[in-house]
């Protein structure tokens, strides 16, 4: 079974969750502050962490921007936690590479449903299916085995969330999607209320991709595409 890392300095939301995910089958880890989970995370390389944002010593939001950097570690799933309800919070962490967020107090069955979820869009493959290696529109390659993207065959430096919202637009070439389709398969997320999210992220996948970029199509009052 995959095996989940609890990042909290909350001891009895840590139990609770070890407790939870135990039950499920799920092998667990655990720290009780940032430095110590960045080291347990770099230690034991999880399949998900579960990261709360107030931490002592590195908040959230900064382990998360760490993980992210470190090749061992970027492209492990997470799942923020926090006690506060603000928006903004939850855009901040979705945009430096957190999956999904949710707001304490929380149901243990909608943590596991989404722990779930998370992982069956990470490690699953359907029975019968080699997934593509290469896929190309315009000037872009994308190689999803190495994770890179070249345009005209220069190097283009993308985060693992620009990465996977190219790769999902570009698999599915000349599809319409709605913002909520987009949080729901790219980040995981079923709640219709980051939208904003999106529109950044499009914006700086058409920067970095220059003339290629106007391949992702705005569908005005809809959502986006990617025309060939």
């Amino acid at each position: 079974m995959p095996d989940i890392l609890i990042i909290d300095d909350e001891k009895d939301i840590v139990e609770a969750i070890e407790y939870n995910l135990k039950k499920e089958g799920f092998e667990t880890h655990k720290s009780f502050d940032g430095m110590n989970g960045l080291r347990v995370a770099k230690e034991t390389v999880p399949d998900l962490i579960i990261l709360d944002l107030m931490l002592p010593g590195i908040n959230g939001i900064e382990l998360c921007k760490s993980l992210k950097k470190e090749e061992k570690t970027s492209k492990i799933p997470i799942l923020m936690l926090t006690a506060r309800k603000d928006d903004v919070d939850k855009i901040v962490g979705l945009e430096v590479g957190a999956d999904d967020y949710m707001v304490k107090p929380f149901s243990m069955k909608e943590l596991i449903a989404r722990v779930k979820a998370i992982l069956r869009r990470y490690i699953s493959v359907p029975k019968g299916e080699k997934a593509k290696s290469v896929i190309m529109f315009s000037d872009v390659k994308m190689d999803l085995d190495r994770h890179e993207v070249t345009v005209k065959g220069k190097s283009v430096e993308l985060s693992a969330k620009e990465f996977k919202l190219l790769e999902f637009l570009a698999a599915n070439k000349n599809k319409m999607f709605s913002r909520e389709r987009l949080l729901d398969d790219v980040w995981g997320i079923t709640a219709a209320v980051e939208t904003r999210t999106v529109d950044v992220h499009v914006k700086r996948l058409r920067e970095k991709l220059g003339k290629s970029g106007d391949h992702i199509q705005t569908v005005r009052g809809f959502g986006y595409k990617l025309k060939e």
